[in-house]
């Protein structure tokens, strides 16, 4: 999976200027020390990670796929420890390298079941036992243009239901909640709660925020 879902053109192009809106439940943090060793596995411009920062956490670490994303955000905030993902899935650290790790809307930029299945597989690599991951993403949408083209897209390509394909060349899934539960089954559920999020492109969609336990 080395172009991350295969969209690597899209975003080092129109994807790398989007704005993303998924919010931190900062409450679900409370716990999480602020020297300890969190990640932002899908960092984008690393809105998350300063956001991290700026409240007083002092090892938050941030990596893309997206060279021009990673460039948007270093120019942004010079201070933040943003990296681009060479190889995705795959991070370059040792097993249990972080404390915590988030996940933010990046499963919908992935529609394969196998390649989010590697993704949080090597998250789970490098947490410890004990360690948290906050995963947010969108669900599937009950509204008829968004059932158009999920119908739309699994049928023309076999793909989940779920997948679609939006007006700027972008493939993206939104995801039935039994199947976001499934991917973390090596992990112990600690929160759930569902929220309305911005999508990239500016329309209001429900969206699904979870904290697991690594066992």
């Amino acid at each position: 999976m080395k172009d991350f879902g295969g969209q690597t053109a899209y975003w080092g192009g129109v994807g790398a200027v989007k704005t993303f809106t998924h919010p931190v439940h900062h409450g679900w943090l409370e716990e999480v020390s602020t020297h300890a060793r969190i990640l932002d596995y899908g960092c984008g411009y690393g809105r998350v990670v300063a956001e991290l920062n700026d409240r007083g956490f002092s090892d938050v670490a941030g990596v893309d796929p997206s060279p021009a994303l990673i460039e948007r955000g270093r120019k942004l905030r010079p201070d933040l420890r943003l990296s681009v993902l060479e190889s995705p899935p795959d991070l370059a650290c040792a097993s249990a390298a972080f404390d915590a790790v988030l996940l933010f809307a990046v499963l919908t930029c992935i529609p394969d079941d196998e390649a989010q299945q590697a993704v949080v597989a090597e998250l789970r690599r490098v947490l410890p036992p004990g360690g948290l991951l906050y995963v947010s993403d969108l669900v599937l949408q009950g509204d008829r243009r968004n059932r158009d083209r999920y119908a739309a897209h699994t049928q023309q390509f076999h793909t989940p239901y779920g997948v679609f394909a939006t007006d700027d060349g972008a493939v993206l899934r939104h995801h039935d909640l039994a199947h976001l539960h499934s991917l973390l089954s090596g992990f112990d559920l600690v929160r759930e709660r569902t929220i309305e999020v911005a999508t990239m492109n500016g329309h209001r969609s429900t969206a699904v925020q979870l904290l697991a336990r690594k066992r």
